[in-house]
């Protein structure tokens, strides 16, 4: 197992965010690396289906180490587990800081 740490560049950062084993995820991710056409809009519904395909993943692995499945590993489905609630708490923080710029926004005096 390769545990060494490297930078986080908008070339690897691609392959960070994309989970592994899911069909279609490569273009998702790929997406949010680089200007998307549609811009802000558009990055953020990519990234959020890639969150979501890592939660289908996660809960994938999970009902197949249920199962008794021996190709499926407990620390390949912890990490998954983790890797998709990392994921969904940035969503989360992004969503909320969101709104609150909007209220702000929506507050300010003309």
């Amino acid at each position: 197992m390769d545990l060494r740490l490297t930078p986080l560049s908008s070339a690897n950062l691609s392959a960070v965010a994309r989970p592994q084993g899911v069909a279609g995820a490569a273009g998702v991710a790929g997406k949010v690396g680089g200007v998307a056409p549609g811009g802000f809009g558009e990055a953020f519904k990519t990234a959020l289906q890639s969150v979501s395909a890592a939660q289908n993943q996660s809960t994938e692995l999970q009902t197949q180490f249920q199962q008794g499945n021996p190709n499926v590993s407990l620390e390949a489905t912890m990490l998954s587990m983790q890797k998709s609630q990392i994921g969904f708490q940035a969503a989360l923080h992004v969503r909320n800081r969101m709104m609150q710029a909007y209220t702000d926004v929506m507050n300010m005096q003309v």
